[in-house]
């Protein structure tokens, strides 16, 4: 890495546990919208009762067995203006790993991924939850995820909501490459695709992510962000694809996968999925893990391939 890539890292680190440290005593998270209560003792009480509920019914197996149940979904984007080079340029793309929240899900993935060739790794954040466990234990376990993939173009991850500072470095002597309010271009037979990512604008925000996105003017530009929260400034900027997860596409939805709780301040129509915002479009991961409790209902968790099309 570059001395003012090495700069940039130090100065952001010391900023987020600033940020970190400070949040922790307010009892607040910093949002795209403004610092809000994290409101964490109401969201424990409803995953306890979520959990007893599924147990006194006998949905509980149901449910730890969907959260297990990763499906590999397709999806394909066409843009008129994509760099030739890349049509059919392919993007596995995982988020909300949530270590060793769900049993033996993290057994199970190398498999599944070493299936799921493509050009590029992304992974939309939360590898943790509410900093657990501990960055150097977390990259523990994800290692063997990481050495199952093997893409031309690497991986590129950012931070979620649930990452605390330390988890970029760990992630780093995995050989994965943490965007923090920072863009990377990759470049085929001259042709190029940037890509900016940006620390979590959820719980974490400061003016650096928005500031990130105005980076590169130019070209074909993709965005990764842990949550939709950033889509009118992406669209403003000219950004083509936004990539984000957080959601877990509701986690626990209704029947037909309509989302009981969908985690967003704002735009929660873009909670899950492929969608378009302007000239904008972009997906929502439904998330590869689960938070507590492991459970799911009616919303199954995902990788998704996304193939970009010139057209």
């Amino acid at each position: 890495m570059s001395r003012i890539h090495d700069e940039h890292r130090q100065l952001w680190r010391h900023a987020r546990l600033r940020l970190e440290s400070r949040l922790s005593r307010t009892g607040k998270r910093s949002s795209a919208t403004g610092e809000r209560p994290r409101g964490l003792p109401l969201l424990v009480v409803a995953e306890a009762l979520l959990g007893v509920t599924a147990r006194l019914t006998g949905l509980y197996q149901r449910g730890l067995h969907n959260a297990r149940n990763v499906r590999v979904t397709p999806v394909e984007f066409t843009f008129p203006h994509l760099p030739p080079a890349f049509h059919g340029y392919t993007i596995l793309h995982l988020s909300d790993l949530h270590v060793g929240t769900v049993p033996g899900l993290l057994d199970a993935l190398p498999a599944l991924l070493g299936r799921a060739a493509a050009d590029l790794v992304v992974i939309t954040g939360d590898f943790q939850t509410f900093g657990q466990p501990p960055a150097p234990e977390a990259a523990r376990l994800l290692a063997p995820i990481m050495a199952a993939l093997h893409p031309a173009d690497g991986i590129l991850a950012v931070l979620g909501n649930h990452d605390r500072a330390h988890m970029a470095d760990a992630l780093g002597s995995l050989g994965v490459r943490v965007l923090v309010n920072e863009a990377v271009t990759l470049t085929r037979r001259g042709e190029h695709l940037h890509i900016t990512g940006t620390d979590d604008v959820f719980a974490f925000h400061s003016p650096a992510a928005e500031a990130a996105l105005a980076l590169r003017q130019d070209g074909f530009r993709m965005a990764l962000v842990h949550t939709v929260d950033l889509v009118d400034q992406a669209e403003h900027q000219g950004y083509a694809l936004y990539l984000s997860g957080h959601t877990h596409g509701g986690q626990v939805c209704l029947p037909g996968g309509r989302p009981v709780f969908t985690a967003l301040d704002r735009h929660r129509h873009l909670a899950k999925g492929a969608w378009r915002h302007g000239r904008l479009q972009g997906y929502t991961s439904s998330g590869t893990g689960s938070s507590a409790p492991p459970l799911r209902f009616n919303s199954r968790p995902e990788v998704a391939v996304i193939t970009l099309l010139r057209g």
